[in-house]
């Protein structure tokens, strides 16, 4: 179990970056999802920036009124970069 941010954001949380490396190494396998993430009493803007990017990332599902998310079952149609997408003519 890793806290992220705590209640209002100021409790000691990974960064985005190491928590995707996390991810990446199989060290995090469920996300519990939630509102409340995020800076309201001065925090850290990391655990906002995880929520979305695992929100982003992976299928939110719900088991006994808990949203769940599976980090080792990205969503098929995700992409880690945003590659610029534009056709261009010659």
């Amino acid at each position: 179990m890793m806290p992220i941010g705590g209640f209002n954001g100021s409790d000691p949380s990974p960064t985005l970056a190491q928590f995707k490396q996390y991810v990446s190494e199989k060290k995090v396998h469920y996300f519990i999802g939630g509102r409340g993430f995020g800076r309201q009493n001065g925090g850290s803007s990391d655990s906002s920036s995880i929520a979305s990017w695992v929100e982003a990332n992976f299928t939110a599902k719900t088991v006994d009124g808990v949203t769940l998310y599976d980090l080792t079952a990205p969503k098929a149609s995700t992409t880690s970069t945003s590659a610029d997408t534009t056709t261009r003519t010659a």
